[in-house]
Formats: structure tokens, C-alpha cells, sequence
């Protein structure tokens, strides 16, 4: 067993394809099921609505959906959906996603993307919490009701660098991290989750580390596969600078190196794995967020490994 929560991003195929994913990470015993809404494609929200009335015990979180296309109030609009079909199982996380995207896709201005963040945080907590909100800032302004507050709901955030970290530190309910070095996550986000929460006055909100995890016994064809299915975000100038902060200088060429993997994927054998998984906890590390990396000929025989690895360490 570990000594946090385990969960599974649930992303891939069409929408009934999630849905069956998430209904079969509950049959195993998997603690936590999260969904990402990438780009032009399919909605979160929408999907873990479905998921809320076809499961009973598991917990389901977005990781992420973008500020940028969605209002606060908006999104509030579906969170509420979410808090009264899957009383306490619902996480709400947000995050500003990628440049490229947001202003290629919705025509986004990508301006101060932590002020853009801040702001979104304050109006959901508020809208949330309280049922009531009155804010104007730089990028929101809203004035509105809800007739059911959902206090329980917590409101989580994407983090990449120190900044983003000290932010949901002082204003989220958990910060989410995405292909980050473990190391880097133990020795510069943790620490700036803890300042962030120092400087509001209040306990640090818990960590969730999106790790990839490999379980596989050839070390080469785990880093492959890791390159062929993560190998765009060492072209991404956020990312590439939070891997050369990380001190890995050779991330300003666009692509990862042996060494970048070996720190951001969870690879190995079912013990190797978990271990890994278990010093990941060690750390202060609140819940690992599994994403499946398959690896070898049988991609499905890859994935059922990972999960049934994910499910024995489940309490």
C-alpha cells in the first residue's frame, strides 16, 4: 500500500470510451478518476457529469480545464451539476493551460496568465463557498447568486513554476502539477506551495503530482514510448524553462534527453514503481495522478499493468 491517494487520468477515446475508462478505474478499487479538457476537444465537465450517475464510491477531479474559454460563473454554472450528482467526490481544477492553444484556438490575449488565475480562484472559491460574489478586477467582472452553495467542492489549480505554486498556495485548494522532475517538485514547488500558504496565513493545501508511469521491463522502450507520447513539451517555452530551472540546461533543444525522462516518468518493474511512488509520498506529496504510459507491442496489456499496479496500492 502507499500512504496517499492514487489516482488515474481517465483521458482517451471518444466520449463513451471515457466513460466506460472511469467506470472500470472505480470496479478496481482506483481511489480517484481525472479528466483534462485539451484544446478544440472533448468537455470535462461534461464527461465526469456522466460519470457522476454511473458511479458511486470514486473520486473525480478535472486536471485541468482552461480559464481562458470559460467564465468563473460559468463554469460554477457546471461545477454545482457535479457537487449535487457526486456529493464530496468532485475536485475542481483549473489553470491557464498553454499560450499556443489558448490563442490559436479561442483567440485568447494570454496576458498575465497568474493574474488571470488569481482572479478565476477568488471568484469560483467565493461563488462556491459563499453562494454570492461581487468582484472586479483586470480580467473578471461579476456580480452573481447561486441558490446552493457547494463549500466542499475544492477549487485546485495547475502549477509549473515557483510564481504559479506561491499562488495556489495562498488562494487554491491544491495545486496539480504536470510533467514535472520529482525532484523539482520536492525541492522548489513544495516550498513554494509552503510560502504561498505562509503569506495568506493558512496550512499549505495538499499537492497532486501528475506523474507518468511506465510499468515495463525494457528501460528502451519505456523511454521511447515516453518520447512518442509526451514529445512536445520540451518545445513549449513554459515548460522548457521549468526543466532548465529543474538544471536540466539540455531542455532549450525542444526535446528530452535520457536523463529528463528518467526524472519526470516513473518507470520500471512493479516494485521499481512502487517505490518510486512510495518516496513520491515521502515528500510531503499528497496524491499521484497517474497518467499511463504503454509501452512494447501490447499497448493494452501495458495499460491493464499500470492499473492493476495502481489498484494494489490502493488502501
Amino acid at each position: 500500500m502507499a500512504n496517499g491517494t492514487i489516482g488515474v487520468a481517465a483521458m482517451g477515446g471518444g466520449a463513451a470510451d471515457t466513460l466506460a475508462t472511469v467506470e472500470d478505474l472505480e470496479r478496481r478499487g482506483i481511489e480517484a478518476a481525472w479528466l483534462t479538457t485539451g484544446g478544440a476537444g472533448l468537455d470535462a465537465l461534461t464527461l465526469l457529469g456522466a460519470a457522476a450517475v454511473t458511479t458511486k464510491r470514486i473520486l473525480l477531479g478535472t486536471s485541468i480545464i482552461p480559464t481562458w474559454p470559460r467564465h468563473p460563473v460559468a463554469a460554477v454554472q457546471q461545477v454545482q451539476v457535479l457537487a449535487q450528482l457526486a456529493p464530496g467526490r468532485f475536485r475542481f481544477g483549473v489553470g491557464p493551460s498553454h499560450r499556443p492553444a489558448m490563442t490559436q484556438i479561442f483567440g485568447a490575449d494570454f496576458d498575465a496568465p497568474l493574474t488571470n488565475l488569481r482572479e478565476y480562484l477568488t471568484i469560483a472559491k467565493t461563488l462556491l463557498r459563499d453562494g454570492s460574489v461581487r468582484f472586479e478586477g483586470e480580467h473578471y467582472r461579476t456580480e452573481a447568486t447561486i441558490p446552493a452553495p457547494a463549500p466542499d467542492v475544492p477549487v485546485m489549480a495547475s502549477a509549473l513554476r515557483p510564481n504559479a505554486y506561491e499562488v495556489c498556495g495562498e488562494l487554491a485548494d491544491g495545486a496539480i502539477s504536470w510533467v514535472s522532475p520529482a525532484e523539482y517538485l520536492r525541492d522548489v514547488g513544495l516550498p513554494a506551495l509552503a510560502r504561498g500558504a505562509a503569506r495568506a496565513g493558512r496550512d499549505a493545501p495538499p499537492l497532486v503530482a501528475h506523474v507518468p508511469v511506465c510499468v515495463h521491463d525494457d528501460a528502451d522502450e519505456a523511454r521511447a514510448a515516453f518520447r512518442d507520447q509526451f514529445g512536445r513539451y520540451p518545445t513549449l517555452p513554459f515548460y522548457s524553462r521549468m526543466l532548465q530551472t529543474a538544471g536540466f540546461t539540455e531542455a532549450a533543444d525542444g526535446s528530452w534527453s535520457d536523463a529528463m525522462i528518467a526524472s519526470v516518468m516513473v518507470a520500471g518493474d512493479e516494485e521499481a514503481v512502487a517505490t518510486r511512488i512510495r518516496e513520491l509520498f515521502s515528500w510531503g506529496i499528497a496524491e499521484v495522478l497517474v497518467s499511463v504510459v504503454t509501452a512494447g507491442t501490447d499497448a493494452e496489456h501495458s495499460r491493464v499493468r499500470a492499473l492493476s499496479l495502481v489498484a494494489s496500492l490502493t488502501p
